[in-house]
């Protein structure tokens, strides 16, 4: 009885520490409206998932493969049971984007160029994977990928049902319960005026703003404290 109960124990003691194999592929599509080449990445399990999330990139001076620098992030989320998408923005050949002047003017070009994408990425892989949950699509960024994100969370909320920004400075957060609105934010940067909800905005829109007093505007893809609250928005 002793070595039927022994073995027993080291069966599921295996099934438990088996790791989750999480898949990561690189594809490049092209939207032959615009001219462009749209490299992004997709990360997800053998399970059906439960939801898309669409991740955006904060600006790294338009070098290739800024879309997997938040990897550790977005194969926790693919963890959950979501299927992501991590999108390229800005190619080498790109305009750089503007470091004067009124930031929400000279940089919504980017802004704009970066929703185009999503929506575009969007529409293909809907055509190409039909099956997946669209019905729960949730749209996230850091930075200037967090602008983007707000813009398109303004400019398109009935496709969405959350939008999650990591410190976003620039793109004010839509004043709406819907989509679900949540804002990251570091401490060491201040947000341009408007970008935030005031109190009683924040209150009637249900807008949750969660603040991190030790973690600075960089690099918030890869702190744990950033990664276990997303992962406890998306549970």
């Amino acid at each position: 009885m002793k070595n039927i109960l022994f073995i027993l124990c080291i069966a599921l003691w295996g099934h438990t520490c088996k790791a989750q194999i999480i898949k990561e592929e690189c594809i490049t599509v092209y939207d032959s409206v615009r001219e462009r080449k749209i490299p992004f990445a997709i990360y997800y399990d053998t399970s059906i998932p439960r939801g898309i999330v669409i991740f955006n990139h904060g600006y790294t001076k338009n070098y290739g493969g800024s879309y997997k620098s938040y990897k550790k992030l977005n194969k926790k989320i693919a963890s959950l049971g979501y299927y992501v998408i991590s999108i390229q923005h800005e190619l080498p050949t790109d305009e750089l984007l503007a470091m004067e002047g009124n930031l929400y003017l000279t940089r919504m070009p980017n802004w704009k160029r970066g929703v185009e994408n999503i929506s575009f990425i969007r529409k293909e892989l809907m055509k190409l994977k039909p099956e997946l949950p669209w019905n729960n699509l949730i749209i996230a960024g850091h930075s200037n990928g967090g602008d983007m994100t707000m813009l398109y969370a303004r400019e398109y909320p009935e496709q969405i049902t959350k939008a999650i920004s990591l410190d976003n400075r620039r793109m004010p957060i839509p004043r709406t319960s819907k989509p679900e609105i949540y804002y990251l934010k570091a401490y060491d940067f201040p947000a341009d005026e408007g970008v935030l909800p005031t109190p009683e905005e924040e209150k009637k829109f249900d807008i949750h703003i969660i603040k991190f007093p030790t973690i600075k505007h960089n690099g918030m893809g890869d702190q744990e404290l950033v990664i276990e609250c997303v992962e406890n928005i998306l549970k």
